[in-house]
């Protein structure tokens, strides 16, 4: 840091930073709520819409190893002024598109803001707080992105029912502009480290990210690579893995400064929380648009009835976070990594259990319950224990590893749960096109009674 900064203004900071790092991750699940609407909107199938979510995610992916060290290199301060107000304007733009191609476009340039954002935010807490310290502020830090990531259908929902679906984007601007001021006033300029930059490293990382990503995210549209041409879906993702892999082989040779140096993932605690948070962004990604589906397309609810029954989650996750931070100063945050992944498998399995023919949709508060109890135990000790060891030289670039795991299991879940999908509804609703023409408003009246 460029001078000693108090406790009491450190809070105030990481108060400031959680903002738009709330917002950010909103906006990766808001629009689920809203795709029956987008659809009739539009006039777009289901492919079309996913990629409103998918656009962002792509975006939002791809650079967070470059715009972590970017925070090393000209401070995290400037880098998430830099990216909240970009976010703020693209999120204008997306309320006011006039056709889904533009929108798509916008949540792409939205994505690609947030990446400048979210290693900030750690990055930041890394440096305000000592690793003896660090334990209730990354308890808040994950209090946050557990409710961000679920409640954002709860937001779309209330917005889409009373305002209208440019909404779900036209809310961030206020929010926004309030995170700008108290961002610039409240977080503190810190050193920064004048490193020489892996431009090698940086295409590497981009291209092969760019082709594994949108690979993944094109899969289902272009039927896993029967299309004409040579930029088939297999043929994208391989080349993906092949360039990650003289990315990492690029890494390990480079006696200058890597851009992601190998020796983080020297550190046991490093590794095994990357391992995991990229679980939990697939877990997370993937369980929202079939639920969101099921509740408004199969039981008719309104999209804030729908989102509602999200509500024991975040109510749980807001209060279980701070309490969470605050016992990771005496007790080893895997314990309480271990115990919410039981309890996230196990509210899984209970909404699978309540996802029947049959059953009231208010069974699905009780798994909700166990989520928010799950996610609780998850974000903020896994967080805590990526950390724990990073010195302040690396803090961007860790932070830049750790949220690229996070987005990059978020990715493959969106991608993962799209093909579910189209091959369950294949299977069980022959003589249909698959999700373009039994997803919409309501059910078709072939399907209803069955």
């Amino acid at each position: 840091m460029s001078a000693a900064i108090s406790e009491r203004d450190s809070w105030r900071a990481l108060g400031a930073l959680v903002i738009g790092f709330f917002m950010i991750l909103v906006d990766s699940t808001i629009v689920s709520v809203a795709t029956p609407t987008l659809m009739v909107t539009f006039g777009a199938d289901i492919s079309q819409v996913l990629w409103v979510t998918s656009a962002y995610l792509l975006g939002y992916a791809v650079p967070l190893l470059i715009t972590g060290r970017l925070g090393d290199r000209f401070g995290p301060k400037r880098l998430y002024l830099a990216g909240l107000f970009s976010f703020t304007l693209f999120s204008a733009l997306c309320g006011m598109s006039t056709g889904i191609e533009m929108l798509i476009a916008m949540r792409l340039l939205q994505g690609l803001s947030a990446s400048l954002m979210t290693p900030q935010t750690m990055a930041a807490i890394t440096r305000m707080f000592p690793a003896e310290r660090r334990g209730p502020a990354m308890g808040v830090w994950g209090a946050v992105a557990g409710v961000a990531v679920l409640v954002g259908p709860l937001a779309g929902g209330l917005l889409v029912d009373s305002l209208g679906w440019e909404w779900i984007f036209f809310i961030n601007v206020p929010i926004g502009l309030i995170g700008l001021v108290l961002a610039y006033r409240l977080v503190p300029a810190f050193e920064t480290n004048r490193h020489r930059f892996d431009i090698l490293g940086v295409i590497l990382s981009a291209v092969g990210l760019f082709c594994f990503v949108f690979g993944l995210e094109e899969a289902e549209n272009f039927d896993w690579g029967h299309i004409q041409g040579p930029f088939t879906v297999w043929r994208l993702i391989i080349a993906g893995v092949v360039v990650l892999g003289f990315f990492v082989l690029w890494q390990a040779v480079n006696r200058a400064e890597p851009l992601v140096p190998l020796q983080l993932f020297r550190d046991r605690n490093f590794s095994v929380a990357n391992l995991a948070i990229s679980m939990m962004g697939f877990t997370t990604t993937a369980m929202v648009f079939p639920m969101m589906m099921y509740t408004q397309v199969a039981h008719g609810l309104s999209p804030t009835r729908a989102a509602l029954l999200m509500m024991p989650m975040a109510v749980v996750s807001i209060v279980l976070g701070p309490v969470v931070g605050r016992g990771m100063l005496r007790i080893n945050p895997r314990w309480f990594a271990m115990i919410g992944f039981f309890v996230l498998c196990c509210s899984l399995l209970g909404y699978s259990v309540a996802m029947r023919p049959g059953w009231s949709v208010w069974w699905l508060l009780v798994p909700s319950f166990f989520l928010g109890i799950g996610s609780s135990g998850i974000w903020g000790p896994l967080s805590m224990s990526a950390t724990r060891n990073l010195p302040p030289h690396r803090a961007g670039a860790g932070a830049g590893v750790y949220n690229t795991t996070r987005q990059m299991g978020a990715v493959v879940g969106s991608a993962a749960i799209a093909v579910l999908m189209q091959a369950r509804l294949a299977a069980h609703l022959p003589g249909t096109d698959g999700p373009a023409t039994t997803m919409g408003t309501r059910l078709p009246e072939q399907v209803a009674d069955p």
